[in-house]
């Protein structure tokens, strides 16, 4: 048996461990629980962009709080490397959305002015084919443009995995591995016990789940209810190539060992994470029409991931109304916003509270009458 932390956080993942090393570093006493490698991991099989190219259209309090990590990556990626000498891979510089036909490009441009209604600090500006070529000179004959943002960026999610967890150590915090959390308990006199399927059980003042797609179970057990479902998401990854791409892309990617990320789809396919020839070839269809050399280049690989979905796609931060100090967070945007989870919220947590976390995220607006 451990002795009692502070603060539990259920999921190793991106989430909770950027909660987890955002509390210890703020002091708490943190015990991070990581159900291991039999756990849907979205960490491993993400695309590793910090996106915020229309992100949270429609939602302000979502949009600002995404432009604000965007514009915190650059400190959490120094600090990460001053902690632990792990270059966990960011790239800022801005991101490319590029457009096959003109009525994409006025898509594009009804984004940006939508963005900018709603106050988004964010600065996309749309290039034409000439403007564009001076970034991207090898596009296929078919691109006619892209527009470009100033705070998309990109980082390799494994190193970055492995950065938070051992800057995680070095604040003192603990990490138990192959702890598949099952049961939940609360005293409000002790706060919360976590047990797992072999009967092992810790105990913390207070609790954050970030399961993931196991969250649901959790949360319910301290009357939440996230109704999480999972989206299969597949992405091809070629053999290592000259560099030519020096902006990351929603739909490919080249990264620093000089192989190229092509992605990803969007599918319901329940928990099934098996690859398919016809999405494959999708994808590949796609990334040779913007850069039409990659036909010459080979494929090595291709994997599918889970992403985590509210019934909205939005995040969810909360708190148990009848549990005080029991969390949920849980979001898809694991790697955009890792910045505020590690820099803000971790630290809040650490605290006993959600801090900035935009308080129109909450579960309860799917009840059907939200308070």
């Amino acid at each position: 048996m451990t002795s009692p932390a502070d603060l539990i956080v259920i999921g190793g993942g991106l989430i909770g461990s950027a909660l987890a090393w955002g509390a210890a570093r703020a002091g708490a006493d943190v015990l991070l629980l990581d159900e291991g490698d039999v756990a849907f991991r979205a960490s491993r099989g993400n695309f590793g962009l910090v996106w915020l190219q229309g992100k949270g259209l429609g939602n302000p309090d979502y949009m600002h709080w995404s432009i604000r990590a965007g514009q915190r990556w650059p400190e959490l990626a120094r600090i990460l490397g001053e902690e632990t000498g792990i270059d966990i891979g960011w790239r800022g510089g801005g991101g490319l959305h590029f457009c096959c036909s003109e009525a994409e490009m006025e898509q594009r441009r009804d984004l940006i002015a939508r963005t900018r209604a709603a106050g988004g600090d964010i600065r996309i500006e749309m290039l034409d084919r000439d403007a564009l070529r001076d970034l991207a000179p090898d596009i296929g004959p078919e691109v006619v443009g892209a527009s470009l943002s100033d705070l998309d960026g990109e980082a390799n999610p494994l190193f970055a995995l492995r950065a938070l967890q051992q800057g995680f150590s070095g604040h003192g915090g603990r990490l138990l591995v192959n702890f598949t959390a099952t049961t939940i308990r609360h005293n409000p006199h002790r706060g919360f016990a976590v047990r797992d399927a072999t009967g092992r059980e810790v105990f913390g003042r207070r609790l954050v789940i970030a399961a993931g797609l196991g969250a649901n179970d959790l949360a319910r057990q301290i009357g939440l209810e996230p109704r999480l479902a999972p989206e299969r998401g597949q992405i091809v990854v070629t053999e290592r190539v000259a560099p030519f791409l020096h902006h990351p892309a929603s739909a490919i990617r080249q990264t620093r060992e000089g192989t190229v990320l092509l992605g990803s789809t969007h599918e319901d396919a329940g928990f099934s994470t098996e690859t398919e020839v016809a999405a494959i070839s999708r994808l590949c269809r796609t990334g040779t029409r913007l850069f039409p050399a990659l036909r010459h280049t080979r494929l090595v690989r291709a994997w599918a991931a889970l992403r985590i979905m509210s019934p909205d796609g939005l995040p969810i931060y909360d708190e148990a109304p009848d549990f005080p100090g029991g969390f949920l967070v849980t979001c898809h945007s694991g790697v955009t916003l890792a910045s505020l989870h590690a820099l803000e919220l971790g630290p809040a947590l650490a605290e006993g509270n959600l801090g900035p976390a935009p308080r129109s995220l909450r579960s309860n607006r799917f009840s059907p009458n939200p308070a």
